[in-house]
């Protein structure tokens, strides 16, 4: 628990910090997720599954120029008996009217996923423009520890 209240002290700080510095949007986004588990079964080798659940949460987004901006967010995700927060941190990159490209580390805190609690995974992501204030996106997630899990996550964003 102490690891989540960190992490939750270093995105709000971080936010704080640049909201006074930049042109800042606050917003919710949510969607579903497809998560993919590799483990070592020991003498039998890797078995693989995939999961589907869902994710919530809100997003800050900075404005640091024209073209590039960070969005932090902080979504609860759900997969059947695991739950954890993602904490990503994205480097946001328009390369077109209304197309970005996201790329960054995200922290992950799992609530009880094989006595291993902290996780930091990397996060390559596009996401649309439909209006001003609402986008579509997709994510993909890469795990680097061996049971850290890869994703894929599609869901619908809000600036409030």
């Amino acid at each position: 628990m102490k690891s989540l209240i960190k992490i939750l002290v270093v995105v709000f700080a971080i936010g704080g910090s640049l909201t006074s510095l930049a042109q800042s949007d606050f917003g919710v986004k949510g969607g579903l997720n497809k998560t993919f588990f590799k483990t070592d079964t020991g003498g039998f080798g890797n078995f693989s599954s995939a999961e589907t659940g869902y994710y919530g949460g809100v997003f800050l987004d900075f404005e640091v120029d024209e073209t590039f901006n960070l969005q932090i967010e902080l979504l609860y995700i759900g997969l059947n008996d695991f739950k954890f927060i993602n904490a990503p941190i994205y480097l946001k990159y328009r390369a077109a009217k209304d197309f970005h490209i996201l790329v960054g580390p995200s922290l992950n805190y799992f609530f009880d996923f094989f006595n291993a609690k902290l996780k930091v995974r990397a996060d390559l992501g596009l996401s649309y423009n439909i209006f001003s204030d609402l986008d579509i996106h997709m994510k993909y997630v890469i795990g680097f520890q061996e049971i850290s899990p890869n994703g894929v996550f599609l869901g619908i964003g809000l600036k409030l």
